[in-house]
């Protein structure tokens, strides 16, 4: 196994790095062109604008290969920006296309009375198929941990792998296909819960 870990210069990259370091797996860190020879598994953290990461991945020549390499159907974790920039596009950056790998769009939160945006802090996340694949040994109800004002909404319900409430807003916390798992939540923020889920998804 050959996981890299790209740096694209704003990504929340070395608590990243610890939590894949904390379950035995040294990453590769990779700032491009392109995705390193020997790569098995490829992720993508994220903290920032859409627009500044879509900037930024386009400056290092990483734009195509990752879209080639979601397309492929290759490993992929995606966290919160990392997540977002799979979709078409973002009310955060008007007129800035992301990869446009999955169908739909990212969203800000309705505003309401009482409500703070962004959203931060623990919430729980409600898996779809709860005890299975990337699910497994978390529970029906897992608390993640979110730092977020935007979120994707797929235009394809089927991939979406898990919800989660905030105010008036149910939004797909997490969105999954074959060898794809896709998060708006920090799972290397999220202690026990975050741990399992990368090792779900890495298999080890």
């Amino acid at each position: 196994m050959k996981v890299s870990l790209i740096d694209y210069g704003a990504g929340n990259l070395r608590s990243v790095a610890n939590a894949l370091r904390a379950i035995g797996v040294e990453p590769d860190i990779t700032a491009g062109p392109g995705i390193p020879e020997g790569t098995t598994h490829l992720v993508l953290p994220g903290v920032g604008s859409f627009g500044d990461c879509m900037d930024e991945l386009s400056k290092r020549g990483l734009i195509e290969p990752i879209r080639q390499w979601v397309l492929d159907g290759r490993p992929y974790l995606g966290i919160c920006l990392g997540y977002q920039i799979l979709f078409e596009w973002s009310e955060e950056t008007p007129g800035v296309a992301g990869l446009g790998v999955l169908p739909g769009g990212v969203k800000r939160f309705i505003d309401q009375p009482g409500l703070k945006v962004p959203h931060m802090g623990w919430n729980s996340v409600i898996p779809r198929r709860a005890e299975a694949g990337n699910w497994r040994d978390l529970g029906p109800a897992p608390y993640f941990y979110y730092v977020h004002s935007y979120f994707p909404v797929p235009a394809d319900d089927s991939i979406i792998a898990a919800e989660t409430e905030y105010g008036a807003d149910r939004f797909a916390a997490a969105v999954e296909r074959p060898n794809l798992l896709a998060c708006q939540y920090h799972p290397e923020k999220s202690q026990e819960a975050g741990l399992r889920l990368i090792r779900n998804f890495l298999g080890v």
